[in-house]
């Protein structure tokens, strides 16, 4: 599920998956989907700063003569147009950057859609957020105490680990299975009451 393949049916498709879950779990399920969970400004002025390192070392030590004057313009503007390519580019991002970092930045902000998002306001404290970061291929799983109590540890962590696989290649029908396989556990350990209320959006947040 990249960029380029996410419009109103898929939105809609999620959208109806969040739903038909959550008519059996008494846990609410956000899905908030974004192109990226860190600015990257770093990696963008790393690459400015190499290109115009290898324009200045260009410039000093071809058999060509430059006229000095316009030495320190032509290594501002490679910079400058390095940054800016970097910033376009995904993969000169990724490639300037690690992956811990990559996942430092998702969990990161998963952890501030989690509050911002009103995951953590549910009145019993069954919040679940699922948190996809495309850039990163990230997805993140966070749920509220009322959650993690009732569903056992391992069960928990194999879901997790099923969600963070189909996460590094977000595909719309990878995303589903996991979300229903994660439905099932929920339902098994914290099944809907009589009256279940929906405090939460079921629609997909997607910050592109």
């Amino acid at each position: 599920m990249n960029r380029s393949r996410i419009d109103q049916d898929a939105c809609e498709t999620l959208a109806g998956c969040v739903t038909e879950i959550e008519k059996y779990t008494a846990a609410e399920l956000v899905i908030v989907v974004r192109a990226r969970s860190g600015h990257y400004a770093h990696a963008d002025y790393l690459f400015g700063a190499l290109l115009a390192l290898l324009g200045l070392v260009f410039l000093l030590f071809s058999p060509v003569e430059f006229n000095q004057y316009w030495v320190l313009i032509d290594v501002v503007l490679l910079f400058v147009l390095g940054a800016y390519v970097s910033s376009k580019t995904e993969a000169i991002r990724r490639l300037l950057t690690t992956g811990k970092f990559r996942a430092s930045v998702a969990r990161t902000g998963a952890a501030a859609m989690f509050y911002e998002a009103g995951i953590a306001n549910t009145s019993a404290e069954m919040g679940v957020l699922v948190y996809v970061s495309l850039f990163e291929r990230r997805l993140e799983l966070i749920a509220d105490r009322g959650v993690l109590q009732a569903v056992p540890s391992q069960e928990w962590n194999e879901c997790l680990f099923g969600l963070h696989q189909a996460g590094r290649d977000p595909e719309l029908e990878g995303m589903l299975k996991a979300l229903r396989l994660l439905g099932a556990l929920l339902a098994a350990y914290l099944p809907a009451s009589d009256d279940n209320p929906n405090e939460l959006p079921d629609m997909p947040r997607f910050e592109l």
